[in-house]
């Protein structure tokens, strides 16, 4: 792979061309102020490229000549890109200095993006859509990196903090490509996204400590390795386990919302339900402060309390039919706020829990938990888009409330005998 080869070769002599003296990552000394803001709007950035597509999807088709079936192959291979980049590439964070690989992969992640804008037609643009979420997966190799800078102490504060970013920026994509590509048109967004990325990856050049790989193994060994410490670590399973549960409810009311809000009693448009995503932007701000519990009280509980509260604000919704519209559209908000809170709560739980089994494998670690996400994340919308077909919104409801209990059942659940 030619990705691999760069950093591989770009790992020969131990500098990048044009930086600074080699700084040594050392994990004790607390973060400052800037370093924590870098890392947080460096995992946001890239991976608000994931979503940028998905409101400009009927401007591209007619701007490019393409269906609506064939244009909408753009956002599939996107999440298909980054759920591979997740399984193939995270895990060399662990072997190789994780700064190149966070530079390789934003310049190259600008570089799709780029070429992403200017394609004529579609055929190009699906294949940069495949490279942009490959390359987005820049976003797996910052949080790895801010757990092996952050001290022990305030490694939980630290993820929270970095994941408040990332989160940030998958709520507030959509809203921003709406506005630019309704104003400027759906190119500028791949263009400022381009831009962006290439900045972002430039302040990473620029700011970051070196990092110590943490692995001698082959790419072969690494990819082996994931079987193995799912093998070895219970607490890795139920986290996994655990934070895909969560995803299936979570992705289920995001990929139905706009549907149900189209119909009656609502009569919405997709501004409306994209407008959804700020109550779920301030849920992911309380990602911080789940950190500073798990450091203070422990993570166990933290990722239970985070379940839980999903399934109450999953559950509240059963009350919509006895509602006046306005006031669903208020419980639709609330609720929406709960769950994202308690989602974004119990991950960065679990990858304080993962984090700590295992410091030489936190890449490998970080990128087990992510590929049981996404597997919940497509699970979840398509599970969900089928019984709201076949079912309605109670149905939905059902789901989202069920797979929240399960994953609290999974949090409560005796430890293994097995160590971790």
């Amino acid at each position: 792979m030619s990705f691999i080869r760069a950093v591989h070769e770009s790992a020969g002599n131990g500098v990048v061309p044009g930086s600074a003296a080699p700084r040594p990552a050392l994990s004790g000394a607390p973060l400052s102020w800037g370093l924590r803001l870098l890392l947080a709007v460096s995992a946001g950035i890239p991976v608000a490229a994931l979503y940028y597509s998905q409101p400009m999807l009927g401007v591209m088709g007619a701007s490019i000549g393409a269906s609506d079936a064939a244009v909408g192959l753009i956002p599939t291979l996107t999440q298909l890109g980054y759920a591979l980049g997740i399984l193939l590439l995270a895990p060399l964070g662990d072997r190789f200095d994780r700064r190149r690989i966070i530079v390789i992969k934003a310049a190259l992640l600008s570089g799709a993006l780029l070429v992403g804008g200017m394609s004529p037609g579609l055929g190009l643009l699906l294949a940069m859509s495949l490279a942009v979420g490959l390359t987005a997966t820049v976003a797996q190799d910052i949080v790895p990196a801010a757990a092996t800078l952050a001290p022990e102490r305030e490694r939980g504060k630290v993820v929270g903090t970095v994941m408040t970013g990332l989160l940030l920026g998958i709520l507030l994509s959509r809203v921003v490509s709406g506005v630019v590509a309704e104003r400027f048109g759906w190119r500028a967004m791949f263009m400022l996204a381009a831009g962006s990325v290439a900045l972002m990856g430039l302040a990473a050049w620029r700011g970051l400590p070196r990092f110590r790989p943490a692995s001698t193994l082959s790419y072969g060994a690494l990819l082996g390795s994931l079987a193995t410490l799912w093998r070895q670590h219970g607490t890795l399973r139920r986290a996994a386990l655990a934070q895909g549960l969560l995803s299936i409810g979570f992705s289920a009311f995001w990929s139905t919302l706009a549907v149900m809000l189209h119909g009656a009693p609502f009569h919405l448009g997709s501004a409306a339900a994209g407008a959804f995503g700020l109550a779920g932007a301030a849920g992911a701000l309380g990602a911080p402060v789940a950190g500073r519990f798990s450091d203070r009280f422990g993570s166990e509980g933290v990722a239970r309390l985070g379940a839980g509260l999903a399934a109450v604000s999953f559950a509240a919704m059963f009350a919509l039919p006895w509602l006046e519209p306005n006031a669903r559209l208020w419980l639709l908000a609330g609720s929406a706020l709960g769950f994202d809170l308690g989602v974004q709560v119990s991950l960065v739980a679990h990858q304080t829990l993962i984090f700590g089994i295992d410091p030489a494998a936190r890449s490998r670690l970080n990128a087990v938990l992510f590929v049981c996400m996404f597997i919940g994340m497509a699970l979840g919308a398509a599970s969900g888009s089928f019984v709201l077909a076949e079912w309605g919104w109670g149905a939905v409801t059902a789901l989202a409330t069920g797979s929240a209990l399960a994953a609290l059942v999974v949090r409560l659940f005796p430890r293994t005998r097995r160590a971790d």
